[in-house]
């Protein structure tokens, strides 16, 4: 099956050619099929050099390419990736490959053998193993799931883990059902409207190693953000 990785990304000038490089390593070892996969670089509004880094990139390495969206949000930049995909399985990591690369193996695996629709990684399974997490982003973190499945019902146990894969096929029956936030809330309507579908979901405990000195997270205002949209996804639950 092919896939397309899709890197949503935001003036990333400093490191985007160094982790593209790794992601491509670690892809071209363990994929060596001719034309199975693309690395998608979704720019979402960069105002410093990262599109003409990935140009340049994808002159150089043609399995990588670049999807430009002129407003940010990753949401936005993830729907754009995707619509215009042709591979049979989409999904997106984050830049800093905080997620264990091994792990995509098993993603694809479930996808494309296991019979899974929908895979995504989770950071508070018992089996997961997460280092360098500050205290404060941990907490933020369980009480955001917890939040989650009291007021929206749901079941899955990390909305917000930038690590999630799917078949390209449920792409529009997802955002026909909800999944249609221009923002970072995308990843876990995708979540939650595929429980609502009925799709067959694989929870994957990860290997995670949290960057913090490169976050750009502004918890406060990304709690609002989320507070807001879990109100208007819950409009829409069946």
């Amino acid at each position: 099956m092919t896939f397309d990785v899709t890197i949503p990304v935001l003036n990333e000038e400093e490191t985007l050619e160094r982790q593209l490089r790794i992601l491509y390593g670690f892809l071209q070892k363990n994929f060596p099929g001719n034309g199975q996969w693309r690395i998608v670089v979704a720019d979402n509004g960069s105002t410093d050099r990262t599109p003409q880094i990935a140009e340049a990139l994808g002159h150089e390495l043609p399995e990588v390419t670049l999807v430009r969206v002129p407003e940010k949000g990753v949401g936005l930049a993830l729907k754009t990736s995707w619509t215009q995909s042709k591979a049979d399985i989409v999904g997106y990591m984050d830049l800093d490959l905080a997620t264990d690369l091994n792990h995509f193996i098993q993603a694809y695996h479930a996808l494309s053998t296991e019979g899974f629709e929908i895979v995504y990684g989770t950071r508070l399974h018992r089996k997961s193993r997460v280092i360098g997490r500050t205290l404060k982003r941990e907490i933020t973190s369980r009480v955001f799931n917890f939040m989650l499945r009291t007021y929206l019902g749901t079941r899955f146990s990390d909305g917000m883990c930038g690590f999630k894969w799917l078949r390209r096929e449920f792409v529009p029956i997802l955002m026909e059902g909800g999944a249609v936030s221009n923002g970072w809330f995308f990843s876990t309507e995708l979540l939650a409207v595929a429980e609502w579908k009925g799709l067959k979901i694989c929870e994957l405990p990860v290997k995670w190693s949290d960057d913090t000195t490169g976050s750009k997270v502004d918890i406060p205002r990304l709690a609002k953000q989320y507070m807001q949209a879990m109100r208007v996804l819950k409009k829409r639950k069946p």
